[in-house]
């Protein structure tokens, strides 16, 4: 299934969304609800990828996060030696967080940054874990243009001790 998935992936990447995401949906009903954690957090995490509505986009990145909460590390070394469930989480939370931002739920968005922010220390210093560190800087950056009071509305002004 895992090759199936990254088929689907390539030919994504080559392009061809709508059929990527008719391919991931088929993929999706034979893997079914309860399928393989593994396959769903895949699955999901690509399929986000290639939807048009940005709240659809959430609700297959909502699906990846709820499948990689139920994976374990031996699962995941049964497909990659050396890989544990605690390295997805920065790109899940990353994901969630583009996804809040695009829908203008900056609190929400901040909260996933947040969360993606300190799983990053999983990730090695290769060209993966520097891409995900840098479009961590790259959301906030664009969260903080956004919405400069971080989601926080000002109390009222402060007022001076009297003397």
């Amino acid at each position: 299934m895992m090759t199936r998935i990254g088929q689907v992936v390539m030919l994504h990447h080559a392009g061809d969304r709508e059929e990527a995401r008719d391919r991931f949906l088929k993929l999706w009903a034979e893997i079914g609800e309860d399928g393989d954690p593994l396959h769903r957090c895949t699955l999901a995490h690509y399929m986000a990828d290639t939807q048009d509505d940005p709240d659809d986009e959430l609700a297959w990145d909502l699906r990846a996060l709820s499948a990689a909460d139920e994976l374990t590390d031996g699962r995941v070394a049964e497909h990659h030696d050396g890989l544990a469930v605690r390295a997805f989480y920065p790109s899940l939370h990353l994901n969630l967080a583009a996804d809040y931002a695009k829908l203008t739920r900056h609190e929400a968005a901040r909260s996933h940054l947040r969360l993606a922010r300190a799983a990053v220390g999983t990730l090695s210093d290769d060209g993966y874990g520097d891409g995900i560190r840098s479009a961590l800087a790259r959301l906030e950056s664009r969260l903080d243009e956004a919405d400069p009071a971080g989601g926080q509305t000002p109390g009222p002004p402060r007022q001076r001790p009297q003397r």
